[in-house]
């Protein structure tokens, strides 16, 4: 069993959550900083429709995630050095059993949703060039949680590769859980995507 809950669920979940107060503000279709807002304003209607069936819940989730992240770069990252060494056959198995996970942990802590407010407060480009978007989440009673939201342009467009959680990355968090669960099963990557499939079938 994993060791951890999945930063990349909490952080989303978290993050969507706190779009519900953020303040629209005019600006250009084609910035990291628009990608963030846009996905906001469509996951706080799942997040307030509690009687949406839980398979719609998931459905439309995942239109979410496949339009606003880089699943491709995700998966591939997560799996890490892992990644060279499976075969196609493991590969197209783990991109599928990959999604599928993240989009049942997402949608089960949707439910969650408290009150919580976000403003996206500027962005930065790094080294590598992608664009870093800052974000704080003001939560009722307890302390703000500061989010990173890493975004790459490719031939698509904008596309988030990862999301931070003050300061822990939820692609390198995953990446670790994933070799913990591989090296422990004598290097087996079967063993990730056996877990994988019990995983996401015990999320409820």
């Amino acid at each position: 069993m994993f060791s951890r809950r999945s930063i990349m669920a909490l952080s989303l979940s978290l993050a969507l959550a706190g779009f519900a107060g953020a303040p629209a503000r005019a600006e250009s279709s084609d910035s990291a900083e628009a990608l963030i807002r846009s996905l906001g304003a469509e996951g706080i209607t799942l997040l307030n429709n509690a009687a949406l069936p839980q398979q719609q819940r998931e459905d439309q989730f995942r239109q979410i995630l496949e339009k606003g992240f880089d699943l491709d770069t995700i998966s591939r990252l997560s799996l890490g050095r892992f990644w060279r060494q499976a075969t196609d056959a493991q590969k197209s198995d783990y991109r599928t059993l990959f999604e599928d996970y993240i989009v049942k942990s997402y949608a089960a802590r949707f439910g969650q949703y408290t009150g919580e407010t976000l403003n996206v407060d500027g962005t930065s480009t790094g080294d590598d060039g992608d664009s870093y978007v800052k974000s704080l989440i003001s939560r009722p009673n307890e302390q703000p949680v500061r989010v990173v939201w890493r975004v790459r342009k490719n031939d698509t467009g904008y596309r988030i590769i990862d999301v931070s959680v003050e300061g822990v990355s939820m692609m390198q968090s995953q990446r670790e859980e994933f070799a913990s669960v591989i090296q422990n099963n004598s290097g087996q990557i079967g063993a990730l995507l056996d877990q994988l499939k019990s995983r996401t079938a015990q999320i409820k």
